[in-house]
């Protein structure tokens, strides 16, 4: 298969960067980082960016934001995650296999194959939410 090396750009140097601080970040939150930068950078231009860095497989998909925004994930390789349901926090998580074969034995034995995400109360918010 053929790839195309795409050029290094000094808005993708930045959001690479912005992303693996983050480590998950939806356009929204990329661009306000990046107008600190550059303030006129669009929308579109910072879109039109991830969505590349994803189908070259430079970043993943982590779950939706709480908004439905798609939330990009500076770990391409495959992980689970534990999503707060208060501040909509995402951590990178491995759930251990032995754990996923207790699980696909309580669902029938039914075939887990992909990541997981697991949700709560992150211990920030629970903290909080004592005071």
């Amino acid at each position: 298969m053929f790839t195309i090396k795409r050029r290094e750009t000094p808005y993708k140097k930045h959001i690479r960067r912005i992303i693996g601080e983050m480590g998950h970040s939806t356009n929204a939150q990329i661009t306000q980082y990046m107008r600190k930068l550059y303030p006129d950078i669009s929308d579109t231009t910072v879109h039109r960016i991830t969505a590349r860095m994803y189908e070259d497989n430079e970043l993943s998909l982590g779950p939706k934001a709480g908004d439905g925004s798609v939330r990009y994930d500076a770990k391409v390789r495959s992980h689970d995650h534990f999503l707060c349901e208060d501040c909509d926090r995402l951590k990178d998580i491995i759930i251990p296999s032995a754990h996923r074969l207790l699980l696909e034995k309580e669902l029938g034995n039914c075939l887990i194959s992909g990541p997981l995400t697991v949700s709560g109360s992150c211990h920030d918010c629970m903290n909080n939410k004592e005071k």
